[in-house]
Protein backbone atom coordinates (compact mmCIF):
# COMPACT_ATOMS: atom_id res chain seq x y z
CA UNK A 1 0.00 0.00 0.00
CA UNK A 2 1.77 3.13 -0.77
CA UNK A 3 1.48 6.08 0.90
CA UNK A 4 -0.39 9.43 -0.49
CA UNK A 5 -1.99 10.84 2.18
CA UNK A 6 -0.99 11.14 6.11
CA UNK A 7 -2.59 13.13 8.39
CA UNK A 8 -1.45 14.45 11.41
CA UNK A 9 -3.18 15.33 14.24
CA UNK A 10 -2.28 17.69 16.88
CA UNK A 11 -3.12 20.03 20.04
CA UNK A 12 -1.95 22.42 22.84
CA UNK A 13 -0.56 19.29 24.39
CA UNK A 14 1.76 18.29 21.51
CA UNK A 15 4.28 21.55 22.37
CA UNK A 16 7.00 19.45 23.60
CA UNK A 17 6.62 16.85 21.28
CA UNK A 18 6.49 19.05 18.20
CA UNK A 19 10.38 18.14 16.79
CA UNK A 20 9.33 14.69 17.20
CA UNK A 21 6.75 14.93 15.37
CA UNK A 22 8.15 16.80 12.09
CA UNK A 23 10.73 14.40 12.15
CA UNK A 24 8.00 11.28 11.78
CA UNK A 25 6.19 13.16 9.37
CA UNK A 26 9.25 14.05 7.46
CA UNK A 27 10.58 10.43 7.63
CA UNK A 28 7.37 9.09 6.29
CA UNK A 29 5.80 11.58 3.84
CA UNK A 30 9.02 13.23 2.47
CA UNK A 31 10.50 9.64 0.77
CA UNK A 32 7.01 8.56 -0.26
CA UNK A 33 6.22 12.38 -1.40
CA UNK A 34 2.65 11.82 0.76
CA UNK A 35 0.89 15.11 1.36
CA UNK A 36 0.81 15.55 5.17
CA UNK A 37 -2.45 17.29 6.04
CA UNK A 38 -2.17 19.01 9.62
CA UNK A 39 -5.39 18.82 11.80
CA UNK A 40 -6.57 20.20 14.75
CA UNK A 41 -9.63 19.57 16.61
CA UNK A 42 -11.52 22.55 18.58
CA UNK A 43 -14.07 21.99 20.89
CA UNK A 44 -17.25 24.40 20.33
CA UNK A 45 -16.18 26.73 23.33
CA UNK A 46 -12.04 26.47 22.53
CA UNK A 47 -12.93 27.83 18.42
CA UNK A 48 -15.23 30.84 19.76
CA UNK A 49 -11.97 31.87 22.09
CA UNK A 50 -9.64 31.40 19.46
CA UNK A 51 -11.71 33.23 16.89
CA UNK A 52 -11.56 35.79 19.13
CA UNK A 53 -7.98 35.88 20.29
CA UNK A 54 -6.90 35.37 16.63
CA UNK A 55 -8.94 38.62 16.01
CA UNK A 56 -11.33 37.34 13.89
CA UNK A 57 -14.50 39.37 13.39
CA UNK A 58 -17.19 38.06 13.77
CA UNK A 59 -18.72 38.84 10.62
CA UNK A 60 -15.85 37.81 8.75
CA UNK A 61 -16.37 34.24 7.25
CA UNK A 62 -13.78 32.21 9.25
CA UNK A 63 -13.66 28.48 8.68
CA UNK A 64 -11.97 26.32 11.07
CA UNK A 65 -9.48 25.48 8.81
CA UNK A 66 -8.29 29.01 8.92
CA UNK A 67 -8.59 29.43 12.60
CA UNK A 68 -6.33 26.24 13.02
CA UNK A 69 -3.86 27.44 10.13
CA UNK A 70 -3.53 30.24 12.38
CA UNK A 71 -3.16 27.94 16.09
CA UNK A 72 0.22 27.79 17.36
CA UNK A 73 0.88 23.95 17.57
CA UNK A 74 -0.03 24.15 13.36
CA UNK A 75 2.19 26.73 12.68
CA UNK A 76 5.29 25.73 14.60
CA UNK A 77 4.78 22.13 13.01
CA UNK A 78 4.22 23.91 9.66
CA UNK A 79 7.53 25.97 9.47
CA UNK A 80 9.19 22.46 10.87
CA UNK A 81 7.88 20.95 7.90
CA UNK A 82 8.59 23.65 5.54
CA UNK A 83 11.95 23.66 6.29
CA UNK A 84 12.31 20.00 5.85
CA UNK A 85 10.39 21.19 2.38
CA UNK A 86 7.81 19.83 2.98
CA UNK A 87 4.18 20.64 1.94
CA UNK A 88 1.49 20.47 3.81
CA UNK A 89 -2.27 21.78 4.13
CA UNK A 90 -4.15 22.48 7.44
CA UNK A 91 -7.84 21.31 8.54
CA UNK A 92 -9.92 22.76 11.17
CA UNK A 93 -13.11 20.96 12.74
CA UNK A 94 -15.15 21.82 15.66
CA UNK A 95 -16.29 19.00 17.55
CA UNK A 96 -19.78 18.57 17.82
CA UNK A 97 -21.24 15.56 19.52
CA UNK A 98 -18.15 13.55 19.36
CA UNK A 99 -15.29 13.61 21.47
CA UNK A 100 -11.80 14.40 19.77
CA UNK A 101 -10.31 11.32 19.00
CA UNK A 102 -13.67 10.52 17.22
CA UNK A 103 -13.87 13.44 15.10
CA UNK A 104 -9.95 12.58 14.36
CA UNK A 105 -11.06 9.51 13.18
CA UNK A 106 -14.35 11.04 10.65
CA UNK A 107 -11.36 13.44 9.66
CA UNK A 108 -9.19 10.34 8.62
CA UNK A 109 -12.07 9.43 6.53
CA UNK A 110 -12.75 12.23 4.93
CA UNK A 111 -9.68 12.85 3.71
CA UNK A 112 -8.87 9.00 3.11
CA UNK A 113 -5.84 9.04 4.97
CA UNK A 114 -3.32 6.39 4.51
CA UNK A 115 -1.22 6.83 7.63
CA UNK A 116 -2.04 8.99 10.61
CA UNK A 117 -0.11 10.44 13.06
CA UNK A 118 -1.06 11.34 16.60
CA UNK A 119 1.33 12.40 19.61
CA UNK A 120 0.43 11.46 23.43
CA UNK A 121 1.82 10.60 26.27
CA UNK A 122 2.06 7.13 28.61
CA UNK A 123 -1.26 6.94 30.94
CA UNK A 124 -2.02 4.32 33.70
CA UNK A 125 -4.85 2.04 32.94
CA UNK A 126 -6.94 3.97 35.46
CA UNK A 127 -5.77 7.41 33.97
CA UNK A 128 -7.53 5.94 30.48
CA UNK A 129 -10.34 5.03 32.49
CA UNK A 130 -11.28 7.77 34.05
CA UNK A 131 -9.84 10.65 31.81
CA UNK A 132 -10.58 9.12 28.32
CA UNK A 133 -7.66 8.91 26.03
CA UNK A 134 -7.59 10.16 22.04
CA UNK A 135 -4.90 8.80 21.15
CA UNK A 136 -6.67 5.25 22.63
CA UNK A 137 -10.20 5.98 20.79
CA UNK A 138 -7.73 6.93 17.72
CA UNK A 139 -5.85 3.80 17.44
CA UNK A 140 -8.87 1.23 17.92
CA UNK A 141 -11.24 3.26 15.49
CA UNK A 142 -8.64 4.35 12.50
CA UNK A 143 -9.46 3.35 9.19
CA UNK A 144 -5.94 3.24 8.45
CA UNK A 145 -2.56 2.43 10.28
CA UNK A 146 -1.69 4.68 12.81
CA UNK A 147 1.63 6.20 14.33
CA UNK A 148 1.85 7.20 17.89
CA UNK A 149 4.32 9.46 18.92
CA UNK A 150 4.88 9.59 22.59
CA UNK A 151 6.44 12.19 24.91
CA UNK A 152 9.59 11.44 26.77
Amino acid sequence: MAIETVLVAVSEEDKNRLDSIASTVVDIAGPTGAAAKLAHIFAADDYETAREQLEFGSDNRVTPDDVANRYVTIRDLGKSLESADLEYSTHGRVMQDTNKGDEIVKLAEDIAADLLIVGGRKRSPTGKAIFGSTAQTVILNAPCPVTFVKSD
